[in-house]
């Protein structure tokens, strides 16, 4: 058997991302548990860090052992992983509910959206025909585990946010040029945080809004 040395290459760092992994998850442990919260927080970031890269190495991973279904086969993974929600309420109104809140990173690559988004979309669609909104409101919704400190909520302009609207337009609008698309951007608390992106027809917007607001 020949073997592919790019495969032993990534699995060498996937355990060197490991052990950083351990390390910063006892400082950061250690740290919260003597108070010391600014310093927890940094050591977090890296732990972050360092699991963002473990995961995207560990993708990649099956695909050096040349089996042909791998891609297909990690993508299924992803999909199951990640818990997206995908589909339309009793009004027409697409939705999309995601776990986890964007953004995620404040720079850097959003490999990961693509990654874990795009599967589950094309996996819906496949059963079922694009919709295509000629003139709509593209709402995200971030809701914020109502434990999180408000101060902490952050800012909806980034780069994760434009990379779920292109893979949504791919799927629901029939253009997203502004002359069209509206764009609605609101926060809420919750009991976890999650991201629900809406497409409602520009008309509907009202409504939609009368109900986000209790109305």
């Amino acid at each position: 058997m020949v073997r592919n040395n790019k495969f032993t290459d990534v699995l060498d760092k996937i355990d060197g991302q490991l052990k950083m992994m351990q390390v910063r998850a006892a400082m950061t442990r250690f740290y919260y548990e003597s108070d010391e919260l600014l310093l927890a927080y940094e050591q977090a970031l890296r732990l972050e860090e360092h699991s963002e890269k473990c995961v995207l190495q560990t993708r990649n991973l099956p695909v050096y052992t040349g089996v042909r279904e791998a891609c297909e086969a990690v993508s299924g993974i992803v999909c199951n992983c990640i818990g997206a929600k995908i589909g339309f309420t009793e009004e027409g109104w697409f939705y999309l509910s995601i776990p986890m809140l964007l953004p995620k990173k404040e720079s850097g690559s959003a490999e990961y959206i693509r990654s874990a988004l795009y599967p589950a979309m094309r996996d819906y669609f496949s059963h079922c025909p694009p919709v295509r909104f000629q003139e709509s409101v593209l709402i995200f919704r971030h809701v914020y585990d109502k434990r999180r400190p408000e101060r902490r909520w952050r800012d909806h302009d980034n780069i994760e946010v434009n990379m779920v609207s292109d893979i949504v337009a791919m799927y629901v609008l029939a253009d997203d040029c502004p002359s069209v698309c509206s764009h609605y951007y609101c926060s809420a608390a919750g009991e976890e945080d999650r991201t629900t992106v809406y497409v409602v027809p520009k008309p509907d917007f009202p409504e939609w809004l009368r109900r986000e607001n209790g109305g």
